[in-house]
């Protein structure tokens, strides 16, 4: 095999595909990037058996061929290349040269033939969405998947299509984060359970633009997101899961209508006083048409009161302030509503249309004064 094509082409291959090189494995093949450069096209490939990325680049075959190099010292190697055309050759002992310019590297591959492809999906249904709104969607919702293993439903995200629309819904038991939205086509009904690892390196690789579409099919077992000459497969998290619908409620006693960056930088500002690790919660205060935030911590405490417009009764209540800034700094409207049962029920951070619903369980908070 001899390729030839730009380092930044480089560069941006493997960074695509690097993704789902597994740090661990017993499968010393899985720790390589495949280049296959046996037909007219140059394809980067990465697969860790859960999550592969394939990934097309720009670049003149001069011979065709396929090998396996090991993806730590391939990638370490491109990215300290000077600017100019690479030059990757094999030989018949799978030994690879890298050339550019006055450097040379010579490594070890593997046969390309020994390498785990990624799985031929037969596409039982699709949708089609831009990858500024999937990006947004994902930013909004991954934060409180949960990061332990203990409850492996916790670690994806429901990818629910219902009357040609799709919500993404993540919980980790303290919080549930609801993203919605229209689809353009007709869709049949599913539900699927994302990993979390797929979707927080999806987000990395999606340029964001809102003319870019991103195609995704699924099947039972797999998803599939297409983009920008990248192909993404993940295998899908078996299983029910969670009924949401039971956990979200429209009732409320207190309604609270409040300017965002008003709140966000509030509770920003009471954090300063709780060091990391402690579970301090910040004790929320509504009363006429002001909203009264306390902290108090072994650093000093800190008060601080925002006007507000409510409906209803009086309330005190008490967060864990992380839940709440996640939540805000997810949200682009400059001014939120809360709709509170009591200090022991959930609150709800919620638009009109419910494009956004967030939940956040509320903390006892006897022991703050």
């Amino acid at each position: 095999m001899k390729i030839i094509c730009s380092k930044s082409d480089l560069v941006k291959g493997v960074g695509i595909v690097a993704k789902a090189v597994p740090s661990k494995t017993t499968m010393p093949i899985l720790e390589c990037i495949l280049i296959d450069a046996t037909a007219d096209i140059i394809k980067f490939t990465a697969n860790d058996m859960e999550l592969g990325i394939q990934t097309e680049i720009k670049g003149e075959i001069v011979e065709r061929g396929m090998i396996a190099i090991d993806a730590k010292i391939f990638s370490e190697i491109v990215r300290k290349l000077p600017e100019n055309d690479v030059t990757i050759t094999t030989d018949d002992n799978l030994q690879t040269t890298i050339v550019c310019e006055k450097a040379k590297f010579d490594i070890s591959g593997k046969p390309g033939e020994e390498f785990s492809y990624l799985p031929v999906i037969e596409k039982e249904d699709s949708i089609e969405i831009s990858q500024f709104t999937l990006k947004d969607i994902i930013r909004q919702t991954i934060f409180s998947i949960s990061d332990t293993e203990s409850n492996k439903m916790m670690t994806g995200e429901l990818f629910e299509i219902r009357n040609n629309t799709l919500r993404v819904v993540s919980l980790d038991g303290h919080r549930i984060s609801i993203r919605r939205i229209s689809l353009k086509d007709n869709v049949n009904d599913n539900k699927l359970i994302v990993p979390g690892k797929t979707l927080n390196e999806i987000v990395k690789v999606l340029s964001g633009e809102a003319e870019s579409m991103v195609d995704i099919s699924y099947t039972k077992n797999h998803i599939v997101f297409e983009f920008d000459q990248t192909v993404v497969v993940s295998r899908l998290i078996e299983g029910e899961y969670f009924k949401i619908d039971q956990m979200l409620s429209n009732d409320y006693e207190t309604k609270v209508r409040i300017n965002k960056k008003e709140l966000l930088n509030c509770i920003d500002r009471a954090t300063l006083l709780v060091k990391e690790g402690d579970k301090k919660p910040i004790i929320i205060n509504i009363n006429e048409d002001v909203m009264e935030l306390k902290i108090k911590s072994v650093i000093g405490s800190m008060n601080e009161e925002i006007y507000i417009n409510k409906e209803g009764k009086d309330l005190m209540i008490g967060f864990n302030p992380k839940f709440l800034l996640d939540a805000l700094r997810n949200i682009d409207d400059e001014e939120v509503t809360l709709y509170l049962m009591n200090a022991k029920a959930p609150c709800f951070i919620k638009d009109e249309m419910e494009s956004y619903i967030y939940l956040i369980l509320p903390v006892n908070f006897n022991a703050v004064s």
